[in-house]
């Protein structure tokens, strides 16, 4: 956001520093101290209105009195020196500060036109024939005022969000020591800490429970409305609040690497970031800096040169310079922008690129990938099949636990689980080797084993054994020992309660949702059958999802990708929006231009309607921003002066004032709706 758009010191890009809350002054408080400053400007300006006013003949004469007397214009040249000094000096310095940086915009245009208004007034005073302006001059300076610190107070409710989010994060935490607990400042912890939760506090670090169980409340910061149970060894996330247990964690790092304080970076990132919207406004804004300056300049030159009063012209082009402030233009994305990627992030939506962002209302395909998306990714083994008599089925799942153990793979979790049910010894593997999507090889107790994908049997032309069944949901691995097929395990995976209304409401908004998947083609059919989608991609490899993305575009489609971030990352890249899930803890998921820290197939849907509406904000923001102006500056240039209508400055000012604040309350009515 170019600051020629904002007023003096409202630079959005400056607007929050997250990190800074708890180290010198935050920008908050600066915002704060700024709304301060206007608001005693603005009170001053006010008690001196009141004598220049009475002191101005155009107003003793509308009021039908005459108390001029010897001097009285100085003492009017005095107070309304002081206003424009006073209650001037933000807008002034602001010019400076544009013309240094050779962007005029709004600053620089009123003050140009309060310079215009107390030059021509001053001259009077000396000994120009005319009437001053003084009167016009201190209150359009009033109206100036009062008009930013409305605003600035609307922008930093805005801004407030992710204030919000960065008080999550509690000032102290308690250290456990040998031999006593002490309190320690949340910035001064590093990892391998022990920190101590009581009940109904806020985490202070991102780690590990060593001991006790609670319930925690992670709303803030995953948008999962339900306390999640916690004990021992699971994450917890520096913010999140403590139920009624109490535990001790173990530091997994130093706050200002904690979870909590790369959202914050992130949303900073995100509000600072420009996308084609953005990019728009402010080229409409520095249009209409020029607009304002040739229309001025040309209504000044027009009543003058027929025939006009020199003070009629100079009040006309002050009117017309202050209508066409792009104020409202300037403001009405980076406030839309600085709500919803605030909001996203509360919401466990983190938006990290924009313009993929705002181009939501554009999808007409999401393709998702199935395993812990649409379906809870929880595998558990269903049944363990032996087609070698010497074989027991425990042996066959403890040798291929074996393999397992060093992937991170939802199959590999669900025959682990398995084999710590059945309470077997899982023995060491040696030189290790992933198949790529196609399974694991590695030596156990001598003997080679493989555990592979059905599509790996096809390829190296080796039968299923006629006693196969496994019913359309399940996957089945098979383990190889020494080439030979020994047994398979097939794992059954659960469909997420919520994906079938995910899926609805998309269809409802003309949104196809794909299937995409390395799983075998009955189980992917199955899914998609049961969910309603519009169509399935099974037994895909993950440097062939890339090409099915690609292939869909051809088609004309604008794809959005849902994957785990991981092994998705070329897909996700390819993708038009690429949509990390289930990356919550890897806010780094790189290639992705939005994570959703649930894998919850409505947060797909919360993220296209949200897009949406913060789009339809955004336009409707800019369409009154310069739509006011289409209708104002006509007026105040005096197009009806025959009809006897004509706009002073300082309804000029309270137009332009007007339409800012509806710009700024008009963001701040975006909200998030998640079904």
């Amino acid at each position: 956001m170019e600051k020629n758009n904002m007023h003096e010191g409202m630079d959005h890009s400056k607007m929050h520093k997250g990190h800074d809350s708890h180290v010198g002054m935050s920008e908050h408080d600066h915002h704060a101290m700024m709304i301060a400053d206007f608001k005693k400007r603005f009170y001053v300006v006010l008690v001196l209105t009141i004598p220049i006013m009475l002191l101005s003949a155009m107003i003793q004469h509308f009021i039908g009195v005459n108390w001029q007397f010897n001097g009285s214009s100085y003492i009017l040249f005095a107070l309304s020196s002081v206003v424009f000094i006073y209650g001037g000096w933000p807008f002034l310095t602001g010019l400076a500060d544009e013309v240094k940086r050779k962007s005029p915009g709004m600053m620089f245009l009123i003050g140009f036109a309060i310079t215009v208004a107390y030059s021509y007034s001053v001259a009077i005073v000396f000994g120009l024939k005319g009437m001053d302006f003084f009167w016009e001059l201190t209150t359009l300076i009033l109206i100036m005022l009062l008009g930013h610190w409305i605003e600035m107070r609307s922008v930093m409710g805005a801004s407030n969000e992710l204030e919000l989010l960065v008080q999550l994060m509690p000032a102290d935490a308690h250290m456990v020591m040998p031999d006593t607990v002490h309190d320690v400042k949340t910035d001064t912890l590093k990892e391998k800490d022990i920190i101590l939760v009581k009940p109904g506090e806020k985490v202070a670090a991102d780690g590990i429970i060593l001991e006790g169980e609670s319930y925690l409340n992670e709303s803030m910061l995953t948008g999962e409305s339900k306390p999640v149970l916690k004990g021992k060894g699971d994450k917890v996330i520096a913010g999140s609040i403590n139920g009624n247990g109490s535990f001790k964690v173990t530091v997994s790092h130093a706050a200002k690497d904690s979870y909590l304080s790369q959202v914050v970076k992130l949303v900073d990132d995100a509000q600072k970031s420009k996308s084609q919207t953005q990019l728009l406004a402010d080229t409409a804004a520095k249009w209409l800096t020029i607009i304002a300056l040739v229309t001025g300049i040309g209504t000044f030159l027009y009543w003058y040169l027929t025939g006009q009063t020199l003070a009629f012209a100079m009040e006309r082009m002050v009117t017309v310079i202050v209508i066409c402030c792009p104020h409202a233009l300037g403001l009405a994305v980076p406030l839309v922008v600085a709500k919803s990627t605030a909001l996203s992030a509360k919401h466990g939506l983190l938006i990290k690129n924009r313009t993929a962002f705002e181009n939501a209302r554009k999808i007409t395909t999401i393709v998702f990938d199935k395993t812990g998306t649409l379906t809870v990714g929880k595998f558990e083994v269903s049944k363990v099949i032996s087609l070698n008599k010497d074989i027991k089925e425990n042996e066959l799942i403890r040798l291929a636990s074996a393999l397992e153990q060093n992937s991170e793979h939802p199959i590999a979790t669900g025959i682990l689980q398995k084999v710590k049910e059945l309470k077997l010894a899982i023995p060491p593997a040696e030189n290790f080797k992933a198949i790529t999507g196609k399974g694991v090889k590695a030596t156990v107790e001598g003997k080679k084993l493989l555990v592979v994908s059905p599509g790996y049997l096809k390829e190296n032309m080796l039968t299923l054994p006629d006693s196969f069944s496994a019913n359309d949901t399940e996957t089945v691995v098979f383990v190889l020992i020494n080439k030979e097929l020994a047994g398979y395990i097939a794992l059954s995976d659960e469909i997420r309660p919520e994906s079938a209304e995910a899926i609805k409401i998309l269809q409802a908004e003309n949104i196809k949702s794909i299937l995409l998947t390395g799983d075998n083609t009955k189980v992917a059919a199955s899914v998609s059958k049961t969910l309603g989608m519009d169509n399935f991609i099974a037994e895909v490899l993950p440097h062939q999802k890339l090409e099915k993305i690609k292939e869909l575009q051809s088609k004309g489609e604008f794809v959005a990708m849902t994957g785990d971030g991981v092994n998705d990352a070329p897909a996700l890249a390819q993708a038009d929006i690429g949509i990390a899930v289930g990356s919550g803890s890897d806010i780094a998921a790189e290639t992705a231009g939005i994570v959703l820290v649930n894998s919850n197939p409505k947060d797909v849907v919360s993220l296209v309607l949200f897009g949406k509406a913060t789009y339809q904000k955004m336009i409707q923001n800019l369409i009154w921003a310069t739509g006011y102006n289409v209708v104002a500056l006509p007026l105040a240039a005096g197009v009806l002066f025959n009809q006897g209508i004509l706009l002073s400055p300082a309804a000029g000012a309270v137009l332009m004032t007007v339409s800012t604040v509806v710009v700024a309350v008009n963001a701040g009515l975006l909200k998030l709706k998640l079904n």
